[in-house]
């Protein structure tokens, strides 16, 4: 019962082909090629920026700048106000507390 059955290997059904011979090739090394020579840096064409274009990534960075800067501040705003709130609570639970130790 607690014994694995192990199957038996089953016979292959259908067209067998008889196994192929690989024949071994010969690698014949191909004739390499020089590597190409490097562009001069002094044809590489300049960068020119037109009023438009300096106008709009001046504006790209501002607004950049500003989005990063509202979302860093409205996360210090929610810890100060998460920290203000635990404050409250902390007071307002050593008050209750003390003012229990004082009845009895």
């Amino acid at each position: 019962m607690f014994r694995p059955k192990i199957p038996a290997m089953p016979t292959p059904t259908g067209h067998v082909s008889p196994p192929t011979v690989v024949e071994p090739t010969t690698i014949v090394p191909a004739a390499q090629a020089p590597p190409p020579a490097p562009a001069p840096t002094a044809s590489r064409p300049t960068v020119q920026l037109t009023p438009g274009t300096a106008l709009a990534l001046v504006g790209g960075g501002t607004a950049a700048v500003l989005v990063v800067g509202a979302v860093l501040v409205s996360m210090l705003l929610a810890v100060a106000i998460t920290g203000t709130s635990v404050a409250v609570c902390a007071v307002v639970l050593r008050s209750l507390l003390a003012s229990e130790t004082k009845r009895r």
